[in-house]
């Protein structure tokens, strides 16, 4: 009964996953990041932001489409 219960929560769980990665578009693209660069930054250079890696992310469109939220 234990094992039941384990297996159906587990299952549950990875439709709900499956659900929120529909919803937030992530099948929509390729790959995780944008190019090499964007890679780099996000594993080890976020850190320290200069001015070279804003201009990087803003030129390569590291973070996608700017959205303007409703309830200001």
């Amino acid at each position: 009964m234990k094992r039941l219960f384990v297996v159906m929560m587990t299952a549950l769980f990875l439709s709900g996953c499956g659900v929120a990665a529909r919803e937030s578009g992530y099948y929509e693209h390729n790959t995780l990041y944008k190019n090499w660069e964007h890679l780099k930054f996000s594993m080890c250079g976020y850190n320290k932001v200069d001015q070279k890696e804003a201009m990087l992310s803003k030129e390569q469109g590291w973070w996608g489409l700017t959205v303007e939220r409703s309830d200001k």
